[in-house]
């Protein structure tokens, strides 16, 4: 009955389910919390009051086993206070590189009832990072014929932080000859040049030492430092000039090693080795060496290392040509990486309840993923489904976050562990790639069982044969009965319906083995006192509540010989005068018996009597009835075939003597007679008639009754 209630109420349609899913959903999207702290916090630091941000007391926090699930363990909760602190120290240029900004997002579970909320912490720079040089010493040579106003670029300081943290402005060392300017590229940095004040004498002066500071804004202020060189040289009166001030190319993710970029170009107006120029990287960060190279020859930058769009997708550095004089000319190189669909769906699985009841109601969650693809666009964008014909759903929430229900729209079935007690779910995800890439997981789901069968008896009726006199503990017969059930709910135990056998309870007379169903007859049994016994054994499990269901079971007893013949005739004498009774073995008859006559005695005379007398009566009875029929079949002899109902006379006609009632008159007519005397009739003539009533004979004189004949 359990199981087709849950089936009336699956069956309201794929509309319920649906918009339960859609409900379900709508929730976890909203159910996002947000924190922002500073990088490089201690192990241990407060985070924020997850537990009441979520809505949870902190007695509640035992039973809803708050929990994160995120893949690195930055942070952890407290099981106490449901608090959210830092577990390791966070770096955020190492986990966010030079992005503008930087988050960790993860999930946090809670059970009874199970849900997910999304967390997201924000990682707030701090000015942890000081400007950098990539070289320690840069080399100049200046040619004593520059004319003052003369600028050359040097080399741009790094700054890992982000934001007003960041690279700020540049100082030089005070000298007469040199000042510093600051050039904004098109990237929006700074470019330091220096520039050559008054004219160089090589003879006077033939190097200078400057000191080059880089200042970035934080609180406090962080700056590093790198030293010039400058050489004075003879005659070099033309640097290299670049066919651009910037160079844009866009490359593919997973270039094989060797593969061309692009080709950087300058030119040198000087002649000799002076106009010979020379390739080089500039102000680089310390991963553009890692997966480029710059030939020196001829410019052209070529694939050193594997890209991964996912890693990095962008790469800015600057590019030098120097001459043999010593001049060098600056450009600015852009690469952008394009994705390739060259990483598969990731699923993790969070969380799986397994094993789940059998009547759990539709849309009971019972498995959370997280599905990641690292790609980008439509490459990143992932689906989710369930492959084979399963009672379960998939619904897809915030976050790459999905949740796993019972039911489904397409299939509205409820779980049955009698029919399926294990499911491996195969969850797959693709992405929106050409070609596709997909990848699964699979779901070990175990079904728990509910009482909802009943024990089934293995024969509709049970019927055995005993023989009388048997031993008291003797078998009948065994009962079976099977539940569909697992574990303690299969559990059968079997007992009797009470009930009487001749005054006596029906326990007295047999009993049934709880476990095995085995039924004994407990004492032994008389044909004739007992021919047969109808009883009911119950089955019933071991389930809270217990189901039941009862057999009916028909025991005949059969008849042994052990019962000896009784004389019923003749009796037994009278006790002799000995004290010895019994009979005397004489019969005493008279000589005039006929051959075949019984021995005579009073109940034979009696009998012989009785039987005589009831034949008597049997014969009188015949002959009484015989007379009634013969006196009948007289009457109708007499009259007429077509008389009937005497007619036309007068009632005054007719007197009544002594119950007899006789004309007054004697009539002469036609009479009509008909076999059948209800329907003859007496029509009469016209008045012809005479008194035929005789005088009134004296009184001591018996008045003679008007018979047959006279009416005739």
């Amino acid at each position: 009955a359990v199981r087709r209630r849950q089936r009336r109420a699956a069956g309201c349609g794929r509309a319920l389910v649906a918009a339960l899913l859609l409900c379900v959903w709508c929730r976890a999207a909203a159910e996002r919390v947000r924190y922002s702290i500073a990088e490089e916090l201690g192990r241990g630091s407060l985070v924020g009051p997850l537990a009441r941000d979520l809505g949870l007391s902190a007695d509640e926090l035992p039973a809803r086993k708050l929990r994160l699930s995120e893949e690195k363990q930055y942070f952890t909760v407290s099981e106490e206070n449901g608090n959210l602190y830092v577990n390791e120290r966070l770096d955020r240029e190492e986990m966010c590189g030079e992005s503008a900004s930087c988050s960790v997002s993860f999930e946090a579970l809670v059970h009874n009832p199970l849900n997910v909320f999304h967390i997201e912490v924000a990682i707030e720079d701090v000015n942890d990072n000081a400007p950098a040089f990539r070289k320690g010493v840069l080399e100049l040579e200046i040619g004593e014929w520059t004319l003052p106003g003369a600028r050359f670029p040097l080399e741009m300081a790094r700054d890992a932080d982000a934001g007003r943290n960041s690279l700020l402005t540049y100082q030089l060392t005070s000298n007469p000859s040199f000042s510093l300017a600051l050039n904004e590229n098109p990237g929006g940095k700074r470019q330091p040049e220096l520039v050559l004040e008054r004219a160089l004498d090589r003879e006077k002066q033939s190097s200078f030492e400057l000191v080059l500071m880089a200042v970035d804004g934080g609180d406090p202020t962080r700056s590093g430092t790198v030293q010039i060189r400058i050489n004075v040289t003879d005659l070099n009166d033309n640097q290299p000039v670049f066919s651009k001030s910037v160079y844009e190319a866009r490359v593919a993710e997973n270039l094989p090693v060797g593969s061309l970029v692009l080709r950087v170009w300058a030119t040198d107006a000087d002649m000799g080795s002076n106009g010979r120029v020379s390739y080089s990287f500039g102000n680089v960060p310390d991963d553009v060496p890692l997966f480029f190279v710059v030939d020196s020859e001829s410019g052209e930058i070529r694939i050193a290392g594997l890209l991964d769009f996912e890693e990095k997708n962008k790469y800015s550095f600057g590019m030098e040509a120097r001459d043999g004089g010593g001049l060098i000319g600056h450009c600015e190189v852009q690469i952008d990486i394009t994705d390739e669909n060259d990483n598969v769906p990731e699923i993790t699985i969070l969380l799986l309840s397994s094993p789940v009841p059998e009547d759990a109601a539709i849309g009971t969650v019972v498995a959370l993923l997280k599905v990641r693809d690292r790609d980008s666009g439509e490459n990143g964008q992932v689906s989710c489904e369930l492959s084979g014909e399963v009672p379960l759903s998939i619904v897809a929430s915030s976050g790459g976050s999905y949740k796993v229900v019972t039911a489904s729209a397409l299939d509205p079935r409820e779980l049955d562990r009698e029919q399926v007690s294990e499911y491996n779910v195969t969850v797959r995800a693709a992405d929106g790639g050409s070609p596709a890439l997909q990848s699964s997981a699979v779901l070990a789901l175990r079904v728990l069982d509910v009482n909802d069968n009943a024990p089934v008896f293995a024969q509709e009726r049970y019927s055995a044969r005993l023989a009388e006199n048997n031993a008291a503990g003797a078998l009948v017969l065994t009962v079976r009965a099977t539940d569909a059930d697992w574990g303690q709910n299969a559990r059968v135990r079997y007992r009797l319906w009470e009930g009487r056998v001749r005054g006596a309870p029906l326990s007295s007379y047999v009993s049934v083995q709880a476990e095995t169903g085995a039924l004994y007859a407990l004492r032994s049994f008389d044909y004739e006192e007992v021919r047969e016994l109808e009883l009911w054994v119950r089955a019933e499990d071991g389930g809270a509540p217990a189901l039941s269901s009862n057999v009916s079971v028909r025991l005949l007893i059969v008849d042994e010989n052990d019962n000896a013949p009784q004389v019923l005739y003749p009796p037994a004498a009278p006790p002799a005068a000995s004290g010895k009774g019994g009979w005397s073995g004489v019969e005493l008859a008279p000589r005039s018996s006929e051959p075949g006559a019984l021995p005579a005695g009073s109940l034979t005379r009696w009998l012989v009597l009785a039987v005589a007398a009831v034949s008597c009566l049997f014969v009188a009875f015949l002959l009484l009835l015989l007379a009634l029929r013969l006196r009948r079949w007289r009457r109708e002899q007499l009259l007429a075939a077509d008389s009937g109902v005497l007619r036309g006379v007068p009632v005054s006609h007719f007197v009544g003597i002594d119950g007899v009632r006789a004309f007054l008159q004697s009539y002469s007519h036609e009479v009509s007679l008909t076999a059948d005397s209800r329907k003859s009739q007496l029509r009469f003539s016209g008045g012809s008639c005479c008194d035929t009533l005789p005088a009134r004979p004296p009184p001591d004189e018996p008045a003679p009754l008007l018979g047959e004949e006279d009416l005739a």
